[in-house]
């Protein structure tokens, strides 16, 4: 969704929401790579029933990375998204479905918006190639080093669109995947696996949305289904709220700002395109090993309880004293349709409402003051109530004008702290004016070398105050030649020097950077009057436009709630405008919308590239369509402009801005294919076909019998799959052109992966159960539905005002962690170059951000640990700990608990003191600096020994500390304290 600060703001004010994933890693033995068993219990201590994947969040990642080498061909990138796949069914680990789904073509609602991404990609990519060109010459001519110009062909991101051969060629191997993973991985075998790949219509999250709505209509399916939505749009947070599922959890990449990235030029880390100097880069490794690498850190994952978000909702949305009942699930749905208001994939949001500023928190006040007048919620199962919706826009508009101008004031405050947070650093690299030197300057700490002896401290004083003395009378000699340099005006400081007279300030010195300029002004008299000037080239006395760009906006409204709730309800509807009205605007609107026009249809896959792609992307269409975008007799060449203007409206950065397109005329661009529509040739024709969803299931699925007797009987009639036999999963079976069948052949379309001999699985079509017109799905809780248990508690209200978050890895909140203390710290820093920035180490996370943790299996009996994934990223480096596992009977039958711990600590404590003052006896502090000059060769082999002994013990003992809560040691006899 259009909100790029919503999870931003959401996991901020509801923070349990957050939960870490525990995610287990496969080994290697003897060179050979051992995989995950998915069959065992879920690490993370919850099991899923369903998981969804929303495709596009993964194959964007998996073909143009931004933190690391993008693949070299098309095949490394399906195995790239095959990885990533893996990955999540890993963490995951469903029981009943896994749930595919690639954007097809989508409504016209959001075309504009794909359009407009589309456009800008081309335009930064051209942009791109220019500067670097540019860039090249400059720092050649100089006299400095660049690698040679690779010449390669640049991957068009804009190939992920329905219709192109990239994802045709991606369903096809996503079919040959599904099967292999059905016909070798335990873990699949019971599962059922839907694939929705780009020729069926619809965007993914929203056919997910439909199949769930769906199945939930129906008699036989299970109320207390746990869902697991993968995805990092944050759309899907709402869409999780709409199903009124209570057992829903979306998991997706945890978000980690200001990753390095490469310069785009030389290659090298620490600096971006434009601040290129062209130096030689820099020796990686002692022989260069590493010249290759980037280095990265594995991408991690976050799971998002909407089960304790709608506790947090509960809390924040209950009301007293209502004049109706208060419905907990009606007033999650007002919410959500509350914030289609701060921005959405459809609609550009209220100039007045920003998400950074507080717009949700303002509006759910303002629900709150207003509901009881309105006499009942906004919404209900999808449908909007424009009346009582008029009542919290007027409110909003009442606050229009002061919103404004705190906006400014806080932009003005911003600027200013900005502003003097520069001259503090600017200061600090500076330096102070003067430093001592001698006997009292400054020691760097951790010195090997002896400082320097004390001689004659009086004199050496001495000098010190005569030297600031003098620097002291340069200052006011200079800040007094500078104020009669100025006319008397004392306000220029000691810096302005005489050579300085007459020069301009550089650009660098400024204390102001240059804004885009702001012809609007909302936050002064006449902003209204100056937006639809600006903005639309209307005056704003034209009453009969404003209400038109209103109406537009009440029914787009409509629409988003009802995509959200219901379904497409119309394929053709957008909104035609780059703007939004004013809150204050919404006068009169109950009347502005009525129902969307009926039986309306999808664009086709090559219709939609016509609408969304620019002329350099043409490439992806057929010789004869890509001419209608670039030929100047196209009668729709004004659909593809060369340039556009981008339109900041009031923000900073260009790609926060409002791409300044034409808008797609429907019946001019139809009209201009129907000419060359004869041209395409079969596979063309092919690939601009609508499909339908396929269904997957292994040969030992109760469902795989009864679909190879549809095959054996070649049924040409829809099918009902028996509920029974698939988890209560319903819906219309057909037979497959080209299906994969037990025990025959799947071909590989992926040179580098073998074929699969004796396929172990068995594809069909599917198709989601058909309800009559007019059928509206009840958003309410189901029948049988059981409410997960309370995970919130009283201090969780207040626990980011008193003190610091912590993640809390899966869903065990009691899971005990164990933590490196400063000794293992040390251990890690002697055995390792912490300067080394790749290779095996060069990318392990600080020690603020390491955790480790355990899991015991409470279903298999046994003492099987999982490891966090962030062990891992040590390979190894420090010694494994695991935590005791011993019951408190037990320990208490072995000495009383933790008592012989305590003693054996206490022990090793005196015996170190007895060690220290030895040596202080023996020599004092002169004699033991002596001792360490004379020894210094001798520690490094005697701090081998002392590691040795150390990992001994300290695997035993590693995490415990007085104050932790970790159950007491075993016996004590099992240490051997020396």
């Amino acid at each position: 969704m259009g909100v790029p600060a919503f999870f931003r703001w959401l996991s901020r004010k509801y923070p349990s929401i957050i939960v870490h994933c525990v995610e287990e890693k496969g080994k290697e033995c003897n060179g050979l790579r051992i995989p995950v068993d998915t069959t065992k219990p879920n690490p993370n201590e919850v099991e899923f029933d369903n998981l969804y994947l929303d495709m596009n969040g993964i194959i964007h990642p998996c073909t143009h990375p931004e933190d690391k080498p993008a693949p070299k061909n098309e095949d490394e990138m399906m195995v790239a998204i095959f990885e990533y796949i893996d990955r999540l069914f890993n963490i995951v680990r469903p029981r009943r479905v896994l749930y595919m789904a690639i954007d097809g073509v989508a409504p016209r609602a959001k075309m504009n918006q794909q359009r407009s991404r589309r456009f800008r990609a081309s335009k930064e990519g051209m942009e791109l190639v220019e500067e670097k060109h540019r860039m090249r010459e400059e720092i050649i001519g100089k006299g400095g080093y660049l690698p040679p110009e690779e010449i390669k062909e640049r991957f068009d991101s804009n190939c992920i669109t329905p219709g192109t051969e990239f994802m045709d060629n991606l369903a096809q191997c996503l079919r040959y995947y599904v099967a292999d993973r059905l016909t070798n991985d335990p873990g699949w075998r019971n599962v059922t696996v839907f694939l929705s790949d780009a020729s069926v219509p619809g965007e993914g999250e929203h056919k997910i949305m439909d199949f769930i709505r769906r199945q939930r209509a129906q008699p036989n399916h299970d109320p207390n289904t746990h869902h697991c939505l993968c995805g990092a749009d944050a759309d899907l947070i709402m869409l999780g709220l709409a199903t009124h599922e209570p057992n829903f959890t979306i998991i997706r990449e945890e978000f980690k700002p200001n990753k390095p990235r490469p310069c785009a030029l030389c290659g090298q880390m620490g600096h971006e395109i434009k601040d290129c100097q062209g130096t030689a880069r820099e020796k990686q490794g002692q022989h260069d090993e590493f010249a290759d690498t980037v280095p990265v850190s594995e991408q991690e994952f976050i799971f998002i309880r909407l089960c304790v978000l709608r506790e947090y909702l509960a809390r924040e949305l209950t009301m007293a004293s209502l004049p109706f009942p208060f419905d907990f699930e009606r007033s999650v749905d007002d919410w959500v349709f509350m914030c289609f208001f701060v921005g959405n994939d459809f609609l550009p949001h209220l100039p007045s409402l920003e998400i950074r500023e507080g717009a949700i928190d303002r509006l759910v006040n303002i629900y709150k003051d207003v509901v009881h007048k309105t006499g009942g919620y906004l919404t209900q199962n999808g449908y909007v109530n424009l009346e009582r919706v008029e009542m919290i826009m007027q409110a909003v508009g009442v606050a229009e004008d002061n919103i404004f101008r705190k906006r400014k004031e806080d932009d003005v405050n911003f600027k200013k702290r900005m502003k003097e947070k520069r001259k503090r650093m600017k200061a600090e690299q500076q330096g102070p004016a003067y430093l001592t030197t001698g006997q009292f300057a400054p020691q760097a700490l951790g010195r090997r070398d002896r400082p320097e002896p004390v001689q004659n401290a009086r004199h050496q004083a001495y000098d010190m105050r005569m030297q600031a003395r003098e620097q002291h009378n340069k200052d006011a000699a200079q800040s007094l030649k500078a104020m009669i340099r100025n006319g008397g005006n004392s306000s220029a400081g000691p810096s302005d020097g005489a050579d300085s007279r007459g020069m301009k300030r550089k650009a660098e010195d400024s204390d102001s950077e240059p804004e885009p300029e702001d012809n609007v002004r909302l936050w002064e008299e006449g902003w209204k009057q100056r937006y639809y000037k600006t903005k639309f080239d209307v005056e704003v006395t034209d009453d009969d436009f404003r209400q038109k760009v209103v109406q537009s906006y009440v029914e787009g409204l409509c629409w988003v709630l009802r995509y959200y709730y219901q379904g497409c309800a119309s394929w053709k509807w957008y909104f035609p405008f780059h703007y939004a009205p004013f809150a204050s605007d919404f006068k009169d609107i109950k009347g502005m919308f009525t129902e969307f026009e009926k039986g309306t249809k999808p664009f086709k896959p090559l219709e939609q590239l016509m609408g969304v792609f620019p002329a350099a992307s043409g490439n992806f269409l057929p010789s004869t369509w890509r001419n209608l975008m670039i030929s100047s007799d196209s009668s729709i060449i004004d659909f593809y402009p060369d340039d556009f203007a981008i339109d900041l409206n009031g923000k900073k950065y260009a790609w926060q801005g409002v791409a300044l397109l034409p808008f797609v005329d429907e019946r001019r661009l139809k009209a201009a294919l129907s000419d060359v529509y004869p041209n395409l040739t079969p596979e063309e024709v092919k690939r601009n076909s609508l499909g339908s969803d396929v269904v997957f299931v292994g040969t030992s699925h109760p469902l795989a019998d009864f679909i190879q007797e549809l095959y054996r009987t070649e049924s040409d009639e829809g099918t009902e799959i028996p509920a029974e036999l698939c988890h209560g999963i319903q819906g219309t079976l057909n037979l497959d052109d080209d299906p994969i069948l037990p025990e025959k052949t799947v071909t590989s379309p992926i040179p580098m992966l073998r074929d699969i001999s004796q396929s172990g699985a068995i594809g069909v079509k599917f198709k989601d159960p058909e309800y009559a017109d007019g059928f509206v799905f009840k958003a309410v809780l189901l029948s049988g539905a059981k409410i997960p248990n309370k995970v919130l508690k009283p201090g969780d209200w207040e626990k980011g005002h008193r003190e610091p978050w912590r993640p809390q890895l899966g869903f065990n909140p009691n899971r005990h962690q164990a933590h490196l203390d400063q000794s293992a710290f040390r251990t890690l820093g002697h055995s390792m170059n912490r300067n080394q920035q790749s290779g095996q180490y060069g990318n392990i996370p600080p020690p603020s951000s390491y955790h480790q943790g355990n899991y015991r299996s409470q279903h298999s009996g046994g003492q099987q640990s999982f490891q966090h994934s962030r062990q891992n990223s040590l390979l190894g480096a420090p010694p494994s700990f695991q935590q005791a596992q011993y019951p408190r009977q037990q320990q208490q039958q072995y000495g009383g608990g933790g008592h012989g711990w305590d003693r054996a600590m206490q022990s090793q404590q005196s015996a170190y003191q007895q060690n220290l003052s030895r040596s202080w006896e023996s020599g004092g502090s002169g004699g033991y600096q002596q001792r360490y000059d004379q020894r210094r060769d001798d520690w490094h082999d005697r701090r081998d020994d002392h590691r040795d002994n150390r990992d001994n013990r300290g695997q035993q003992h590693q995490g415990y500390s007085s104050g932790r809560g970790y159950p007491a040691p075993p016996p004590s006899r099992r240490y051997n304290w020396k």
